[in-house]
């Protein structure tokens, strides 16, 4: 296996989106914040974006963003949209870094159960030691946690099986990490559309304004037909690595 940068292979950018895109349901790519932003992380923190290459073949990939976070809780960003823009706008105004945030991570399907989510934390998290930063944390998308969109994060996060680990396999891939539970990132990720957009992204019908399950989603996003409007608010869950 071999790891780069997108920096050191802008070529990969297509096959590595093209390998990880069937993890994420379609409405995760239509955030604005995300959008306004990622230009400008590509620009910044592209030595915190890796792929996993064996033979030449996209196996896995992540990426982070350096944020300044004084390590108290009552500080962490409301999730995954504040880091992007704390990130950027800490860079851009001068403001040292202390913190990398994980912000995605995914392995292509072919490569399965091989324990390459881990291998690319590691390698995130030993950038960020290199680059002198002394905090990793992330905000979480639990893997089951759509199964459940009307129960709390907080709630959620609480769950565990017998040996103490959390039921959910992503969260349980952190813990083994060293990872520890922070509590929940309550405005991670705002998405917002019209009711056809919505009606595209899910591939449902939505006759009525209402809170609805959707395929995929963490949480209940909301429908005004009067509005034309639905908007869905992600919670995702805050861990700190060692």
């Amino acid at each position: 296996m071999e790891i780069v940068t997108s920096g050191d292979r802008p070529d990969l950018h297509e096959k590595a989106a093209a390998a990880f895109k069937e993890r994420w349901p379609e409405f995760i790519f239509h955030d604005a914040t995300s959008k306004k932003y990622m230009s400008r992380v590509k620009q910044h923190f592209g030595g915190f974006d890796i792929t996993v290459l064996d033979n030449g073949a996209v196996a896995a990939g992540g990426w982070g963003v350096p944020i300044p976070w004084s390590g108290d809780a009552d500080d962490l960003p409301s999730g995954y949209d504040e880091a992007l823009v704390r990130a950027v706008q800490a860079r851009e105004a001068g403001i040292p870094a202390t913190t990398l945030s994980f912000m995605a991570a995914a392995v292509a399907s072919a490569y399965d159960k091989r324990g390459l989510a881990k291998t690319v934390l590691q390698e995130l998290t030993r950038r960020a030691h290199e680059a002198g930063l002394v905090h990793v944390i992330a905000p979480l998308r639990p893997t089951w946690k759509h199964r459940y969109p009307t129960v709390s994060m907080a709630e959620y996060a609480a769950w565990a099986r017998a040996d103490g680990l959390s039921i959910d396999p992503w969260i349980r891939t952190h813990q083994r990490m060293g990872a520890r539970v922070l509590g929940p990132a309550p405005r991670s990720m705002v998405i917002e559309g019209t009711v056809a957009e919505w009606e595209d992204w899910t591939g449902m019908v939505f006759p009525a304004t209402h809170d609805y399950v959707v395929p995929d989603a963490l949480n209940l996003v909301r429908i005004d037909v009067d509005q034309d409007r639905g908007v869905y608010v992600e919670q995702n869950l805050w861990v700190q690595h060692r």
